[in-house]
């Protein structure tokens, strides 16, 4: 029979062994072992049916259609085949491989969801072969969504990938949801990317297709690393870290997207052209972010047509040089334009809703040229700390004062007057210029009804 004392000591024993083993669970949620999802518990795969012997039993060439149902992954397809379903199929992967391993030329997967959890730096969907086409898929991903690997000449269309890891997980702690290497002339449209590391990740690739994609919550909505000859276009962007991020890049058509809210970090901007030549940036929207546009070590690109509104920095250039912005639309940013070291671009027909100019024969064009002063850039360059004064009286009047190196200024030496002047503004800048403009005039009647109000009563009481 135990004693008293010895009967504490078990019991102290067996506390401590119960918090090591509570120690143990938490510390292995925290490195992002499978007890980090907690889906693993609901979605076991003991009761779902293994996809894999079901295509290994389907032909080169035929159509599998799944019926209803759970059905376990990861598989692999090496030979020509459809896979479809509709929302009622789910394949389920929980291993540390790609749920779905494409190595064949000319598959199709359509139509069902594709749940991916697991941790492992693996994908969703796999594609190692060409002339792949995935549409309608809906995919959920605790590591990357579609990844191409020296696969060309495929489509990827009208899918939905999410993030399924850990609400707490970091941007670096999360896979892509599209990430193509080496991978050409492939078409990305319709898709739907949310809360993943970034959207779209293009690296090493050629003659791209990037067409109206919806990118929310992520780091770089769109991502584009050494590529050439391809367009990105009609996307739209919000509360990213950065809408596209363009990086190495010539030969490129950035057309029509719109890129808005990328504002709570405090390196958020619009878009970023990095080190791109020889390529064209036009008719797009950057509205409310930190810095709407910004070109920094790019030459030779045309940027024309956007509508840069609302941002903190509307355009910002850093080293960047013999770049033609033409007939842009720079409203309502807190600082419309910064440039340092950017000599020898040519600036002409852009609208500087802050500018007051000059217009003596009357072709809506000013004769006085607009220069964006370098001397915030410069002084904020040299220590951050500055920011804080930012439109205080003393900094203004030190700007206003500095004009060293004026003729080297970037400048427009054309200005428009106003937008009406621009006959070839984008549709999209119009819209979100006319729908301003509406919000102004309606908040004007309002307030003028208000003050008949206040007099008519005032005038009752008397």
């Amino acid at each position: 029979m135990m004693s008293r004392k010895q009967r504490r000591r078990s019991s102290a024993h067996h506390d401590f062994k119960k918090w090591i083993v509570f120690g143990m669970l938490i510390l292995m949620g925290i490195l992002g072992s499978p007890l980090s999802f907690p889906m693993y518990a609901a979605s076991g795969t003991q009761d779902a049916t293994p996809l894999q012997p079901i295509i290994d039993g389907t032909k080169s060439g035929e159509v599998l259609v799944l019926e209803p149902g759970l059905y376990s992954g990861p598989v692999r397809i090496d030979k020509p085949m459809s896979i479809r379903g509709d929302s009622s199929v789910t394949v389920l992967n929980t291993r540390a491989e790609s749920a779905i391993t494409i190595r064949s030329a000319g598959v199709t997967l359509q139509g069902f969801t594709v749940q991916h959890f697991t941790n492992e730096s693996t994908a969703a969907i796999q594609v190692e072969g060409n002339r792949a086409e995935i549409t309608g898929l809906d995919i959920q991903s605790a590591s990357f969504g579609i990844m191409l690997r020296g696969s060309s000449d495929g489509l990827i269309q009208n899918n939905t990938i999410s993030w399924a890891g850990p609400e707490s997980a970091s941007s670096s702690q999360k896979g892509n949801g599209i990430d193509l290497y080496n991978s050409h002339r492939n078409s990305i449209v319709d898709n739907e990317i949310t809360s993943m590391r970034d959207g779209i990740y293009l690296e090493n690739s050629r003659d791209l297709t990037v067409k109206g994609n919806t990118l929310l919550y992520t780091r770089y909505g769109i991502h584009c690393m050494y590529i050439d000859g391809s367009s990105v276009v009609d996307n739209m962007g919000e509360n990213n870290s950065t809408g596209a991020m363009v990086m190495g890049v010539k030969n490129t058509v950035v057309s029509g997207n719109s890129f808005r809210k990328q504002s709570e970090n405090v390196h958020s901007q619009g878009i970023l052209l990095y080190d791109v030549h020889q390529s064209t940036i036009r008719n797009n929207v950057v509205e409310g972010n930190r810095v709407g546009m910004n070109i920094a070590e790019s030459s030779g690109n045309e940027i024309r047509g956007n509508a840069v509104l609302r941002n903190f920095i509307g355009i910002q250039l850093v080293l960047a040089e013999d770049n033609q912005f033409t007939k842009n639309q720079f409203i309502s940013n807190v600082i419309e334009a910064s440039s340092m070291d950017s000599p020898h671009n040519e600036m002409k027909e852009n609208y500087w809703d802050s500018f007051q100019g000059l217009d003596l024969n009357n072709d809506g064009i000013s004769e006085l040229s607009y220069a964006i002063n370098p001397f915030y850039e410069q002084v904020v360059n040299r220590n951050s700390a500055y920011q804080l004064f930012f439109q205080s009286p003393g900094m203004i009047f030190m700007s206003n004062l500095f004009t060293e190196g004026k003729a080297e200024w970037t400048s427009d030496r054309s200005p428009l007057m106003s937008m009406e002047a621009e006959s070839q503004t984008t549709k999209t800048g119009t819209q979100v210029v006319k729908e301003t403009s509406g919000v102004w005039i309606i908040g004007c009647i309002l307030l003028g009804m208000a003050t008949l109000i206040m007099i008519n009563m005032g005038v009752l009481r008397k």
